[in-house]
């Protein structure tokens, strides 16, 4: 009998796996052969122009983004999730982004009790928005979220410009969090100054001088837990949204039955441009949805679940939201509502010290799970942008254990950390609904060139008629959103652009859809993407100069990172199979130049 051998049966050892934590060398955060020295970035800058036309007219597709795409994640997540998670994922995760934080802000300042019809407007545009992006991720269900969609039909730049919005919205949103957060939590302990826990730095200009050690302290602990596990932070959700409803109906009952009807009066204190002002900033509330669409890589049956867990959620929350803003300017006058914690000081006002406390756990509970909720989200869209290369696909890899993109989440989490300890509630709004819209918009625009544009099959002359009228519809939209800007009262200025949106909308219905949706679409294309794109313009167009201005300046700075840093990674990463030739092209070149 011959002994036995320590020699492997079949073929060679398996590769050693390498250390999840030990990916810092140069290899894996600019692995592209532009960055591999000094020489190969100087050439691929001086192509910067002829790269970029490239970048422009680069469209993704459904199977690189489902199949060629995460294997840079190394490891896949879990299919762990259903539509009953779902629904609690969006509701843990859209209950407490706004509505505690933004409502007494814009009531105070911006609309008076008039702030429900502003909570309508911003949840039917809302509600349209998640009617595309359920088509989306039904029909491609990965972690990316609109960053895939937008790259699909609309190109590689335009994703980005989504991307560099995503990533600020990500920042944006869980900095606000936890500033409000912080905000309830001294409410609790002194109602009079919701700032006593922060530290004021003079030196600092106003807005950024209040120093919040506690927001960081929470924004850290709730990415911690949802590292852990997808699993564990949707079961944790779904029981804490649970009993937050039943407070949250308390809350309503109470404030209906406590309060006064006399407190509506006037209804419409800064008039209709006042609604919408407020409509533009407290659409920050329904933003929590775009998150739970990125978890459908991880859900089981994406065709079924999304559209139950995204619609279903997001119209029961719109009515919840309506019905709270409803009775919040019912128990106080509205210029009586306080800006950061306007639940809980208008409970303590009303002589109900006990129920303030009920509101404040209610808030921070909403509050928190919509940081974990968000946590989740922020880490996959980053984790898919990095598996574009458009960061280092450092960032894309996933935790053999947790199942989870740990490095993306901690690279959210620090960057929003240190963003919430300098920044106030009211600088970080008006950023977040700028980026938000504008991406919802994109959305509806991505949607109807799935439907209207399939590449090689639709003809030329179809193709030309789509874009007339799309082009038409964005143009009467932007028309209608600077006129409504202008502060115009005349009823000619606002019926010509409606009339020209509408035509053009009843144009496109005629022309012939070269794609349909497979298991579930959204219902009456091309009308309810018209009417996204219509309303979220508008929203966007109320914002104000301060807020255009912070989000130019945001895309500007993007802008510098695509050029130098961006563009040339995606470019060596789409034609990788022909950068050997071209290398050899550029050093015969530098060999003549010596």
């Amino acid at each position: 009998m011959d002994a036995p051998t320590s020699e492997p049966p079949y073929g060679p050892p398996p590769p050693v796996q390498r250390s999840y934590w030990r990916r810092w060398s140069k290899e894996d955060v600019f692995p592209e052969e532009s960055f591999r020295d000094c020489s190969s970035y100087k050439y691929a800058l001086s192509q910067t122009c002829s790269r970029l036309k490239d970048r422009l007219l680069d469209r993704s597709s459904d199977a690189n983004e489902l199949f060629e795409l995460p294997k840079a994640s190394e490891v896949g997540m879990k299919k762990c999730l259903t539509w009953w998670d779902l629904i609690w994922l969006a509701f843990g995760s859209v209950v407490g982004s706004g509505i505690f934080t933004i409502t007494g802000l814009e009531a105070r300042d911006d609309a008076g009790p008039s702030i429900v019809i502003s909570y309508i407007v911003s949840g039917l545009s809302a509600l349209l928005s998640v009617f595309c992006y359920s088509e989306f991720a039904v029909e491609v269900p990965v972690a990316g979220g609109s960053f895939s969609f937008l790259r699909i039909e609309l190109g590689d730049f335009i994703a980005f410009i989504a991307a560099g919005n995503i990533f600020l919205e990500a920042i944006v949103g869980a900095a606000g969090l936890g500033r409000s957060w912080s905000s309830y939590f001294a409410s609790m302990i002194n109602t009079d100054n919701p700032d006593f826990l922060r530290i004021k730095a003079s030196f600092l200009s106003e807005g950024f001088n209040l120093l919040d050690p506690i927001a960081v302290i929470v924004l850290l602990v709730a990415n911690g837990i949802a590292m852990s596990g997808t699993r564990r932070t949707s079961f944790l959700t779904w029981i804490t949204s649970i009993i937050s409803s039943l407070l949250i109906a308390f809350v309503i009952v109470v404030g209906f039955v406590k309060g006064n009807s006399a407190n509506l009066v006037p209804f419409f204190p800064f008039g209709a441009k006042g609604v919408f002002r407020a409509a533009a900033v407290v659409y920050w509330s329904y933003t929590g949805f775009d998150m739970v669409a990125t978890m459908a890589e991880e859900t089981k049956q994406p065709s079924r679940d999304i559209p139950i867990g995204l619609i279903g959620s997001m119209s029961v929350i719109s009515v919840i939201y309506c019905l709270m803003a409803l009775s919040l300017t019912m128990l106080q006058k509205y210029t009586e509502i306080d800006r950061n914690a306007a639940f809980s000081v208008a409970f303590d006002k009303i002589g109900m010290t006990w129920a303030k406390y009920v509101v404040s756990i209610v808030a921070i509970k909403g509050m928190t799970t919509s940081l974990l909720v968000g946590s989740m989200g922020q880490a996959r869209y980053t984790t898919q942008i990095a598996r574009a290369h458009l960061i280092p696909p450092l960032f894309a890899l996933v935790h053999p254990k947790t199942g989870t993109p740990v490095y993306a989440t901690l690279l959210t989490t620090i960057t929003s950390a240190i963003v919430a300890f300098f920044s106030s509630l009211d600088v970080l709004s008006s950023v977040f609904s700028f980026s938000t819209l504008a991406i919802f918009m994109l959305m509806a625009v991505a949607l109807l060139v799935r439907r209207y544009y399939v590449k090689d099959t639709t003809p030329r002359s179809d193709y030309i008629k789509f874009l007339i009228c799309l082009f038409i519809i964005f143009g009467s939209c932007l028309t209608l959103a600077v006129v409504w800007n202008l502060n115009r009262h005349g009823w000619i200025e606002y019926v010509v652009p409606a009339l020209i949106w509408f035509l053009s909308t009843l144009a496109m219905s005629f022309l012939p859809k070269y794609r349909s949706p497979k298991v579930w679409g959204v219902p009456l294309v091309p009308w309810l993407p018209s009417l996204s794109i219509g309303m979220n313009l508008t929203l966007i167009g109320s914002l104000g100069t301060v807020a255009f201005l912070r989000f130019f300046i945001c895309s500007a700075v993007m802008l510098l990172y695509y050029l130098f840093i961006g563009l040339h990674a995606t470019y060596d990463v789409a034609h990788q199979d022909g950068l050997g030739s071209k290398n050899e092209e550029r050093n015969d070149d530098d060999s003549r130049v010596v």
